[in-house]
């Protein structure tokens, strides 16, 4: 027997493209922080990006917090195994992990990202 497809996407189909659709722009929020993180190359900027990539992807509304909530959580846990992995169960990253975390809350609360700005940093950031 032969069994034919429709050509038509389903509405489950069409919800996810369009939940896909939306998150982008926020997608885009935390990879630009990310890479103006990279190539400003500052020393004690860390912090301020984490908070400016939360900020700008929760000023698009409930989804943007909680995308930004799910990309920092990943990104977060992500570098804990690679630290288990790297320096063993010694603790190292951890205070560093909770400060993380604290300027992306701070950003995705709405508060000023500029709270974690260190001095000089050019303002192209």
């Amino acid at each position: 027997t032969h069994i034919t497809r429709s050509h038509r996407p389903s509405s489950t189909v069409l919800r996810m493209e369009s939940k896909r659709i939306k998150l982008a722009p926020r997608t885009r929020d935390m990879m630009r922080a990310y890479s103006d993180m990279r190539e400003a190359n500052y020393k004690n900027s860390d912090k301020y990006f984490h908070a400016r990539g939360n900020y700008d992807a929760a000023r698009r509304g409930p989804g943007g917090a909680w995308a930004a909530k799910v990309i920092s959580d990943a990104r977060e846990n992500s570098q804990r195994v690679t630290d288990l992995f790297k320096y063993g169960d010694s603790g190292h990253g951890v205070k560093d992990s909770k400060a993380d975390q604290a300027a992306n809350e701070w950003g995705r609360s709405g508060k000023d990202p500029n709270h974690f700005r260190p001095p000089g940093l050019p303002d192209k950031y």
